[in-house]
């Protein structure tokens, strides 16, 4: 098994990102403090950690690429997943995400590296993408 990542992000507010990681999202809290708290996300470890000069209503902001023919936020982050915990997933966040990125669907179709793929927002701006392929480990780098 791999080892798993740890990603540090900022968020305007700790209680809001509790809210939505924790509570909404469902993952796990591991330690924390007032200005900032670990996540198990699918067993990686993301970190939220308070900016204050987003301030109440700031919003982290993103570039974004053309990929399949739709634009790509950058940065973003997430975890690959298989298919059936992608699925849902996908049915968890449908009932608060109320406005997708890129509305899930199946990336790269009939290629190889075809993915299920989902892009959102934290309330920070932050923007997550979720992915699933049917075989990560022949499908997660395929070229051909």
């Amino acid at each position: 098994m791999p080892t798993p990542f740890h990603l540090a992000i900022q968020v305007r507010d700790i209680a809001e990102a509790r809210e939505f990681y924790g509570n909404r999202m469902g993952f796990p809290e591991g330690r924390s403090a007032e200005t900032w708290i670990d996540f198990n996300m699918f067993g990686h470890q993301v970190v939220v950690h308070l900016n204050p000069s987003l301030g109440p209503t700031g919003k982290v902001t993103c570039h974004r690429n053309p990929v399949d023919a739709h634009a790509v936020p950058v940065p973003h982050f997430g975890v690959v997943l298989e298919i059936p915990e992608w699925k849902q997933l996908e049915q968890r966040v449908r009932g608060f995400v109320n406005e997708f990125i890129i509305e899930p669907y199946v990336r790269f179709a009939g290629q190889p590296g075809e993915q299920c793929t989902m892009f959102f927002e934290d309330p920070s701006g932050n923007a997550l993408e979720f992915k699933a392929f049917a075989d990560i480990d022949a499908e997660l780098f395929a070229t051909e």
